[in-house]
């Protein structure tokens, strides 16, 4: 088996659109795409799909499952971007190599994001 890459981050959300919209102001450098023969929209960045689906009784909204850490250029900018938004601060500020640093921040349906930069 061989593994090439991250196709797609899926994120569940309570209502799809509201969802889908927040996350295009979040990620304003990320393509809209529509798949009408499945009545599906999502968000392309940088080859990684952005998934945005309603939640169920199977997955649903929280800090429990996995959070993907999206590297910025500058730190300080990322974390007042989305806490301009509406995402919170939930763990961090973190020290990492060569000077970067991460958090974790929960977006408004309680999901997590990380950033990691300088």
């Amino acid at each position: 088996m061989k593994v090439k890459n991250i196709s797609a981050v899926m994120i569940h959300v309570p209502d799809w659109k509201e969802g889908l919209s927040w996350y295009q102001r979040a990620f304003p450098q990320a393509k809209h795409i529509k798949y009408p023969e499945f009545d599906f929209e999502c968000l392309e960045f940088n080859g990684v799909q952005i998934e945005i689906v309603n939640s169920d009784e199977k997955v649903g909204t929280g800090t429990f499952g996995i959070a993907v850490d999206w590297e910025v250029e500058n730190f300080d900018e990322a974390l007042k971007h989305f806490t301009d938004l509406g995402a919170t601060l939930y763990r961090g500020l973190g020290k990492l190599e060569f000077g970067r640093r991460m958090c974790k921040l929960k977006d408004p349906f309680g999901n997590l994001i990380g950033i990691r930069g300088s």
